[in-house]
This record gives C-alpha cells, sequence and structure tokens, in this order.
C-alpha cells in the first residue's frame, strides 16, 4: 500500500510541475495558440515513447540480465564439473557395460560446431544406459558423495539455478541416489531386488549427467577456448585424452 501511495505521490508531483511551468511560459509569452501546439504534439508523442521506453529498452535490458545470469550459472556449472561433475561421469562410464556404442559421439573436438553437438544429443537420446555396479563400487560411490553432500546442497541453495530446470533435475537426481545410499548402512548384504533399485537411481543421474555436460561443452567451446581446452584434455570418455600438453 506504501509503495503505491508512493507512486501516486510522484505521478501528482510531476503532471503538478508540468502545470506549473506551461503556466509561467505563458505568463512570459501569452501564447496560447503556441503552447497548445506543443502540448498537442507531446500528447501525440506518448504512444511512440512507451513503445521505445516498455518494448525496445526493456527487451534490450531484458536481454543483457539474460545474458548476465547465463554467464553467472555457467559458472556455477562449471564449479560443479570440476568438482564432481567429471569424478561421477568417470564413475559411471567405467562401470557402463554399453558405453563403446556410445564413445565416439562424446569424444569432442576443436573441429565440433552446433550440428555435432546436436547429432551427439540426437544419439544419446537412444542409448541404453546401464551401470554394473557391486557392493565394493557403491560403497566408494556413497564415500565420495557423502564428502559432497554440504557442496551439493550449496549448489541447489543457489538461486541463480532456478531458472535452469535441466541441471536442477540433475542435481535432484544427484541429491536423491546420495540419499538412498546414506541410508543404506549394511551395503554388503544388500538383495538383488535393491541392487536393481539403486541401479536404476544411478542411472537416472547418469542420464542427465551426460547430457548437461554436453551441453556445457558445447558452451565452453562457443564462449571459452581455454577453458574448452581443459575440458577436452580432462574428457572422461577419451581414454587417450592426456591433461599434459604436448
Amino acid at each position: 500500500m506504501s509503495d503505491t501511495r508512493w507512486e501516486i505521490g510522484i505521478a501528482v508531483t510531476l503532471v503538478a510541475l508540468s502545470t506549473v511551468l506551461y503556466y509561467i511560459h505563458f505568463l512570459i509569452f501569452h501564447d496560447l495558440h503556441h503552447i497548445s501546439i506543443y502540448l498537442l504534439g507531446d500528447i501525440a508523442f506518448t504512444p511512440i515513447e512507451v513503445l521505445l521506453v516498455t518494448l525496445i529498452l526493456h527487451r534490450l535490458l531484458e536481454h543483457r540480465d539474460k545474458k548476465q545470469n547465463l554467464e553467472k550459472l555457467n559458472m556455477v556449472i562449471g564449479s560443479f564439473f570440476s568438482s564432481i561433475g567429471e569424478e561421477l561421469l568417470t564413475y559411471f562410464s567405467d562401470n557402463d557395460p554399453n558405453l563403446e556404442k556410445i564413445r565416439k559421439n562424446l569424444i569432442v573436438t576443436n573441429n565440433w560446431d552446433d550440428k555435432e553437438f546436436k547429432n551427439a544429443h540426437k544419439i544419446l537420446k537412444n542409448h541404453k544406459y546401464g551401470v554394473k555396479i557391486t557392493p565394493d563400487n557403491i560403497k566408494e560411490l556413497k564415500e565420495f558423495l557423502n564428502s559432497e553432500s554440504q557442496f551439493i546442497l550449496r549448489l541447489m541453495e543457489n538461486p541463480a539455478l532456478l531458472e535452469h530446470e535441466k541441471f536442477t533435475s540433475l542435481l535432484r537426481a544427484i541429491s536423491h541416489l546420495s540419499e538412498e545410499l546414506m541410508k543404506r548402512k549394511d551395503i554388503d548384504n544388500l538383495p538383488e531386488s535393491d541392487i536393481e533399485h539403486i541401479s536404476g537411481d544411478i542411472v537416472r543421474a547418469y542420464e542427465k549427467l551426460v547430457s548437461e555436460w554436453l551441453d556445457y561443452m558445447r558452451y565452453l567451446k562457443n564462449n571459452y577456448p581455454y577453458l574448452f581446452s581443459l575440458a577436452m584434455r580432462s574428457n572422461p570418455f577419451d581414454l587417450t585424452s592426456e591433461i599434459i600438453v604436448k
């Protein structure tokens, strides 16, 4: 209510100021005809002014804000892949019995363009993801996710991610997987039915992670060549990749 009163007060003040200035103009020049011409001209221009300010200028500012938010968002996504994303990709892909069917489609190079990335996404949609798990590698995954639980929680609380449903869905899948593993105290004696359930949670996270990683690689390729170079040299799907530049 107080905001509305403030806006009304500003409006009344501006109209009153305009009236006073027009009156002063009349007192000085005594030319009502001239004032009427300019007043009508100003009123006639108002719709165009509204168009320029509310549509064109507003859209320019909105575009700038979106670009800035995208930069902040991709900084957060980059932090995710540096901290846990690449590690999870390595774990999942190392235990994927069907990886060889798609490995060549994930060897991103400098020669890739947007068409190559789109084609990779198309192929991945038809890929049957799978992860062979044992009590030992479940323990390894549980320990890793437990060590990174606070980092994942902080990411989920980041307001910059609210507009990125795809990445938020990935974090939710990883968080759910982590919670499932944390609640199991005796990993060595899990029945086959429960291992299958955990496998389903892993596959869900794995599928979303690969898709998001591919999007992030395209972003780096198009915007930050030096970061893209590092990402290529640490590609978890490329068996020949090396961090050392030769």
